[in-house]
């Protein structure tokens, strides 16, 4: 076979692994710590035998795929460990905070005495650097290792449409993960498992800074409203993909389960209304949140619950504001950045807020993106008594943005997907990936952009949200979490197909594999009985709230 690495063609037997044919190059290779491969723009093990010629280049944890499979291996030796000296125990891994991964025990008290036990055994495990090793099976053999085996480890895999199903095995340990393993168990250079709250934190190195770890930050607001979400899924005994899926299938459980979401959110808002009001002082109402968390319905929704309580509000688009062109600033490539607060002239935005809020009637200005310039269209505001403004943006959670105004004059709503259902136990499902998803289909349906297009430019946006969202997210006076239950299978129908058409060419083509592979876990749930003011018709269309 010939594999093309850093521009050279390599002669390997065919048959041999990653990690035996190519030993010499990974041996010499200025990536350190390499955890897999990307072989033709698929992610694969060290372990995959070579079948077929193709390009290959190897990844660590600070690509962001290996980072995904650092983490999903330090969960295994976790799970494994505990199964050694806590094997009674039932794991459920929640949610990701900061850096690390929060998870609890439903049958036991978790103590400082337990998680030292465990910790001492993960860092036992690591330093024998045992084998990891898939074992993959036919449909039918799943079929029958599950009659002998009492166990709930994978068996999600059996009730979707899959030739084969597969397990990680170490030592005598198995369990199911879902994509990508590292080889073996000496990986695991650099983490920590420590007690927290009523839970345990696995910690492992920031993105930013992959060779150390770094203090998990305090998110307690963040916290409160996934932990919110993670009792009502308990509530409707709805926590996992298979759940989820039996529901969809029962006799009135899609009906259920679309008037119980929207119930929740519309609850939700009324609840962030009533804080307005009650409030008495805010005349500004202003919302934040990343990409595709359903802002513009939320706001719309917003309006709404607050004319309700007697409030009538007006909105002001922060998009009007951009310095001119030639002012913009530029980022370490000498490109415009768009997404930094200096890109906005603060003075004149901060100086109309202060007047319209003292009744004064402004000029307000428009953006034309086409010169790079304000124009002013005879476009004027005056703030009546009982009118509020509704400000939405990247920024709206920075004081920064508007800070000539009280602070008792504001109320700042943080808004995003916080999905809290799991695959199983021990996979969750990222509201990043969630809010991926979201994003593709809406791309597609309104803004005429292909799936490998939306992936391409998906770590720039997420950058620009780990800059100047995520950081202020603290800051807001209430969060409203836009995730619904069955989301991902009502937008598997809508994105299944886009993913499927990017070739295995493109560099996107293992993200896409991934979420294809992620979506068929979903039992596929038709969207005709969402109600057109749902959040989710945002991204599928058939919204009253589109303009």
């Amino acid at each position: 076979m010939k594999i093309t690495y850093e521009n050279n063609n390599i002669e390997v037997q065919e048959g041999l692994t990653i990690k035996e044919a190519l030993k010499e190059q990974i041996e010499k290779s200025k990536i350190k710590d390499i955890i897999a491969a990307r072989f033709n723009n698929t992610i694969e093990s060290l372990n995959l035998p070579i079948t077929h010629g193709g390009e290959i280049e190897f990844i660590n944890r600070e690509d962001k795929d290996g980072r995904i499979i650092y983490i999903r291996g330090l969960l295994f030796v976790m799970c494994k460990a505990f199964s050694e000296v806590y094997p009674e125990a039932l794991l459920t891994v929640n949610y990701q905070l900061s850096n690390a991964m929060f998870g609890t025990i439903d049958n036991m008290e978790v103590t400082e005495e337990m998680v030292a036990k465990v910790k001492l055994k993960m860092i036992e495990i690591i330093e024998k650097d045992l084998p990891i090793t898939k074992v993959i099976m036919t449909q039918k053999e799943a079929e029958e290792f599950y009659k002998k085996e009492e166990t709930m480890k994978g068996k999600l895999q059996t009730a979707i449409d899959k030739d084969k199903v597969s397990l990680y095995y170490c030592e005598d340990y198995y369990n199911y993960f879902y994509g990508t393993m590292p080889i073996s168990t000496g990986f695991a250079k650099i983490f920590d498992f420590v007690k927290y709250r009523d839970g345990f934190l696995v910690k492992y190195p920031s993105k930013a800074e992959p060779n150390c770890l770094q203090e998990t930050k305090e998110s307690l607001k963040l916290i409160s409203a996934m932990d919110e979400y993670v009792e009502i899924n308990k509530l409707m005994r709805i926590n996992t993909v298979n759940r989820l899926n039996r529901k969809i299938r029962e006799e009135n459980g899609i009906k259920e389960l679309i008037l119980f979401s929207e119930a929740l959110h519309e609850k939700k808002i009324a609840e962030i209304a009533s804080k307005i009001k009650e409030h008495g002082n805010v005349r500004m109402v202003l919302i934040a949140g990343p990409s595709s968390s359903g802002k513009t319905t939320f706001a719309g929704k917003l309006g709404m619950s607050l004319k309700v309580n007697g409030i009538k509000p007006v909105t002001i688009s922060v998009d009007n504001y951009f310095v001119e062109r030639e002012e913009t600033p530029k980022d370490e490539n000498g490109n415009y950045d768009f997404e930094c607060i200096e890109a906005l002239d603060l003075k004149l935005f901060n100086s109309q807020l202060v007047d319209l809020l003292a009744g004064k009637e402004v000029n307000l200005p428009t953006f034309n993106f086409t010169t790079g310039k304000k124009e002013y269209r005879g476009n004027t505001l005056k703030l009546e008594e009982d009118e509020i403004l509704v400000i939405e943006g990247i920024h709206c959670m920075n004081d920064k943005l508007t800070n000539l105004i009280p602070k008792e004059n504001k109320f700042k709503v943080y808004i995003s997907d916080l999905t809290v259902l799991n695959i199983d136990y021990y996979n969750r499902i990222s509201t990043t990936d969630t809010r991926l998803i979201r994003r593709i289909v809406r791309d597609y349906n309104f803004r005429n952009y292909t799936a490998e297009h939306t992936l391409k430019t998906w770590y720039s946006v997420n950058r620009g949200e780990q800059k100047n969202i995520f950081p202020y997210q603290e800051e807001a006076d209430c969060m409203f979490n836009s995730s619904i239950v069955y989301e991902l299978a009502v937008l598997k129908k809508y994105a299944m197909p886009l993913l499927e058409e990017i070739p295995e060419s493109s560099r996107e083509y293992s993200e896409a594999r991934r979420l294809i592979v992620l979506l068929k876990y979903f039992e596929t749930m038709p969207s005709e009985m969402i109600p057109n003011n749902s959040l989710l018709r945002e991204f599928i269309g058939g919204s009253i709230f589109e303009d």
